[in-house]
């Protein structure tokens, strides 16, 4: 458990930092600031709502939910099991994005989002502003996929590389 809390809270802590520079340097209603013209630009967007704006204005119901999930993530880590890194990481990613998200919606009623990417591509153009704890919840699904398709080849009894 304290391992994954090592590997948490640089996270967290990053999140919330970029999170801070951005509330204290991009202004909400002026130009977006350019990193990479017409792909990467650094914004400050509030979101009430879940990913990609949707279901905005009920952050209550968001704090219960982030509050809740946070209780699942810390039952999970804290219960009698075997060491699994693929399950270890994505819990640690997942604490993270959760208590980095939470924490905004707590002291701002609204989660802070900052990165906003063009892919040129349609419905991607932009793709919605994210932030450092959405990029870990993503990650941390990532890893409970792969950490779900290694746990089915080991029970059929298949070599796992």
């Amino acid at each position: 458990m304290k391992y994954i809390l090592f590997f948490s809270l640089p996270f967290y802590a990053l999140d919330q930092w970029t999170k801070h520079l951005v509330l204290r340097y991009v202004d909400p209603n002026g130009y977006p600031q350019r990193v990479i013209p017409n792909f990467f630009d650094i914004v400050n967007v509030t979101n009430t709502g879940a990913a990609f704006g949707s279901f905005k204005g009920n952050n209550t119901f968001f704090i219960l939910l982030s509050c809740f999930a946070l209780l699942v993530v810390l039952f999970l880590l804290v219960r009698k099991r075997a060491t699994d890194i693929w399950r270890d990481v994505s819990l640690a990613l997942l604490l993270a994005g959760i208590l980095g998200n939470l924490t905004d919606r707590l002291l701002h009623g609204h989660v802070i989002d900052f990165l906003l990417f063009n892919l040129h591509f349609p419905h991607a153009d932009p793709w919605p502003a994210f932030n450092v704890a959405d990029s870990c919840i993503c990650i941390a699904v990532v890893c409970f996929i792969i950490h779900s398709f290694r746990e089915k080849k080991e029970k059929r009894g298949e070599s796992v590389t």
